[in-house]
């Protein structure tokens, strides 16, 4: 039996946080250049230490998955959470966001293709300039995430049991994939760009925009259009 140290009421598998505390500082190293630079990396590594400790009390080795994997996403899920916390964005700001994924949404269902800038502006009522500062305070103000394009915003997550019929969970997650995928194929070109070097590639805004020759504010501003282009298209997903 693994041994123990009494935290926050419950009894902590201190040989599994010692072992994998260097995971929390190498997860939280590699999100802190993906997100605003309001963010410190001690409250990242505050904040994934509370996660792998949740981590050491919840894993089951019976599921076939290795404690790091497991750890891994719990570690970033406490750390996401952590961020969303302190997410100060005036209400509005977020109206405006849902207002920006629901026209993009109409445009797109009446015109059969990606909607253009303008035709956004003009769904919902505004002008281009307008439209441009919506996306730009949502590009300040809140993280995009492939979890929250999901509506997986808890973070919750459960491994599936192996020796168990396919649960129905896992073919929805299966189907969901295959969704997003055919999502961000459909893309425009420079959006699933953008994405690819950010998410894939791990690149920054500015080296984006060294890549593509334009602004970081303008990398900001597609990535963001594109998380929200994303989120109207998977919208009978959340």
């Amino acid at each position: 039996m693994s041994s123990g140290t009494y935290y926050a009421g419950k009894v902590v598998a201190s040989d599994l946080v010692d072992k994998y505390a260097p995971l929390v500082k190498k997860v939280a190293q590699h999100l802190l250049g993906r997100l605003p630079q309001t963010v410190m990396l001690d409250d990242l590594i505050q904040a994934g230490m509370i996660g792998l400790i949740e981590a050491s009390q919840k894993f089951d080795d019976s599921k076939g998955a290795s404690f790091e994997t497991y750890a891994s996403i719990r570690i970033r899920g406490a750390m996401l959470d952590e961020v969303r916390r302190y997410d100060w964005a005036p209400r509005s700001v977020h109206r405006n966001s849902r207002r920006v994924t629901d026209a993009i949404k109409q445009v797109e269902i009446r015109t059969g293709r990606d909607a253009r800038d303008h035709e956004i502006a003009a769904e919902m009522g505004v002008t281009v300039e307008e439209y441009n500062h919506y996306i730009q305070d949502t590009a300040g103000t809140k993280l995009f995430s492939f979890d929250e394009i999901t509506g997986n915003e808890d973070n919750s997550f459960e491994l599936p049991d192996e020796s168990s019929p396919i649960p129905e969970a896992a073919v929805e997650g299966g189907a969901f994939q295959e969704a997003l995928a055919e999502a961000i194929a459909g893309l425009p070109e420079r959006e699933q760009m953008v994405l690819a070097l950010y998410y894939t590639e791990g690149l920054n805004l500015k080296e984006i925009g060294v890549v593509l020759n334009v602004s970081e504010s303008r990398v900001s501003q597609i990535h963001s259009q594109a998380a929200l282009r994303l989120r109207s298209r998977l919208s009978e997903w959340k």
